[in-house]
């Protein structure tokens, strides 16, 4: 394994993608989706942003609300099974297929921005 994406300019990457923090606030089953998503609500600090998350292998409801995850929040809005996703919840395989979401290390303010 390599990295495999072409270099991009680090300015437009900080200017074109904005991600921030934010605290999970709810979390809902979604049967309604193709795939084993969570429906969220993620609190950024000023705003509340709802998010379809594909976290349900590694974590029950009550292990997600309360926690704090680094989203994309200016994707836009993107319609799932009826749902308006509006942001983007990060996570990575860990290598068995499930996804871990991306966190602080430390608790910092919600709606603080990642550069």
């Amino acid at each position: 394994m390599g990295i495999e994406e072409s270099p991009i300019d680090p300015t437009d990457f900080l200017e074109d993608v904005e991600m921030r923090i934010g605290e999970v606030t709810s979390v809902e089953p979604f049967p309604e989706a193709r795939k084993d998503v969570y429906k969220l609500r993620v609190d950024f600090g000023t705003e509340e942003l709802r998010s379809a998350a594909g976290l349900t292998d590694l974590y029950d409801p009550e292990d997600l609300l309360g926690s704090q995850v680094v989203a994309v929040v200016n994707l836009g809005t993107v319609n799932i099974a009826g749902f308006e996703s509006e942001c983007l919840v990060t996570g990575v395989d860990d290598g068995d297929g499930n996804v871990v979401h991306l966190q602080p290390e430390r608790e910092v303010p919600n709606g603080e921005r990642i550069y």
